[in-house]
């Protein structure tokens, strides 16, 4: 009888997964249809996150890992493109080192002008010397001790501050972050509008200029090389002036003080260099990103208020998580084939996958999975962690994402406290993030 109602079950199950497909096909097919009668913008179409779920609800339908012989991505070597879609088959690539390589080590090494950072390493003794080192750096307690408080202290005041009327990203989420690295890193640069143009303008580089903009190029090694020169007189400047301060930078020293493997002061510096490169753009989008799913949901936007108001930080941080699953700052992360191997393997949706291949895995899709995910078109705030892809996954999860997961909350926490939290009106009140990959301006009211 179980197994009767087994077959059932994966009957129906599947039957739903094409019918959610069609009508994601539907609603593709009359956005384009609409854009095309408007003379509208297919690129800003592309780029919104409710046609790509409904593009992503298709695939997963029917052809959930699609192999495309064209090469889409220009800024790193490859034979070709994947996309998967399933979350089992997206974790497992993310998981299968071996397998699914990094890619981003070379133009990385253009950033340190020499040398590799561990983002962008297979395993082996390098990646193993330098993320211990930075792990004793990096204290987990310093979390909880050190960056959590004094980011929400920070987020508080500058809310407090702004009168009800606030453009969050300059004065917010790109100011506490650069707060974190300034106190907590001991490299906060010359000020804050260097650093946070300098992180924001070689993340995009490493992660985001698929193209491969030969302009785009130049500027970013002209930001590369100040920010090493910065980094170089900053750490000898340390280390002829040493302080207590319990920050990165010191700690770094005193591990090279005691012979710590990959602990020079090259090494200080391109790991410092990394993790900056991580802090400052990938706390501001994610939280910019939340904010806006919250603002076009106004019960949830409510439900966050209560949580927030009522001191009830980890169901406001739930809402926070939810709205980043919808409205992902990196909807997918591309691995490039080691070798000819194989996606979901001994299964009806089986794939080969060539050498050279690069291959998406869509995370933004993986947390809609409807075979893995429980109504996963449902908002909903009782989903278990482990529901969500945020930070990436496996060997190369964010090397900051406890930080991440702490700091994120604490600047929001304060706006979602204010009374009537809404856009400011028109355009304002939208996200501009001025032709590049990271918003730049985002501008909110609320009563005081």
């Amino acid at each position: 009888m179980s197994a009767i109602v087994n077959i059932f079950t994966t009957v129906f199950g599947v039957l739903g997964v094409w019918l959610m497909g069609l009508l994601s096909l539907g609603r593709l097919i009359w956005a384009g249809l609409t854009t095309l009668l408007r003379g509208g913008d297919f690129a800003a179409l592309a780029a919104d996150v409710a046609t790509q779920r409904d593009g992503f609800a298709v695939l997963r339908a029917f052809w959930p890992n699609l192999v495309i012989g064209r090469q889409f991505v220009k800024a790193y070597d490859n034979t070709g493109t994947a996309v998967v879609t399933r979350q089992n088959d997206c974790l497992d690539v993310l998981n299968r080192d071996a397998d699914f390589e990094v890619v981003y080590g070379p133009r990385m090494m253009k950033l340190t002008g020499g040398e590799n950072f561990f983002l962008g390493m297979q395993p082996g003794w390098p990646y193993t010397r330098d993320t211990s080192a930075m792990h004793l750096a990096m204290r987990t307690s310093d979390v909880a001790e050190i960056v959590q408080p004094r980011a929400a202290k920070l987020a508080e005041d500058l809310v407090a501050k702004s009168g009800g009327k606030i453009d969050i990203v300059p004065d917010l989420t790109l100011q506490v972050p650069w707060d974190m690295t300034d106190t907590y890193f001991g490299t906060g640069g010359p000020d804050a509008a260097t650093m946070q143009d300098w992180t924001t303008i070689l993340f995009w580089y490493l992660f985001e200029d698929l193209g491969a903009d030969p302009e785009f190029d130049a500027k970013a090694m002209e930001y590369a090389g100040q920010m090493r020169d910065y980094l170089d007189t900053a750490i000898a400047a340390r280390k002829a002036a040493p302080t207590d301060a319990e920050q990165i930078l010191n700690r770094c020293l005193a591990l090279q003080g005691a012979d710590t493997p990959g602990m020079d002061d090259l090494g200080i510096r391109n790991n410092i260099l990394g993790l900056l490169i991580g802090a400052i753009p990938t706390i501001s989008k994610a939280s910019c990103f939340a904010m806006d799913e919250l603002l076009n949901r106004p019960d949830k936007l409510r439900g966050a208020h209560q949580a927030a108001t009522a001191g009830d930080d980890a169901r406001m941080a739930q809402y926070i998580w939810e709205a980043l699953r919808f409205n992902p700052h990196n909807p997918v992360i591309y691995r490039r084939a080691v070798h000819d191997t194989v996606v979901a393997r001994s299964t009806f949706r089986s794939a080969r996958i060539k050498k050279g291949t690069m291959v998406f895995a869509a995370t933004l899709s993986a947390t809609f999975d409807p075979y893995a995910i429980e109504r996963p078109n449902e908002f909903r705030i009782d989903r278990p962690w482990e529901d969500y892809i945020i930070w990436g996954y496996g060997m190369h999860t964010c090397f900051g994402a406890a930080i991440n997961k702490a700091v994120i909350p604490a600047i929001l926490k304060p706006l979602l406290a204010q009374k009537n939290l809404r856009r400011a009106p028109g355009t304002a009140g939208r996200i501009d993030s001025g032709g590049t990959p990271h918003p730049q301006h985002f501008h909110l009211e609320f009563d005081t």
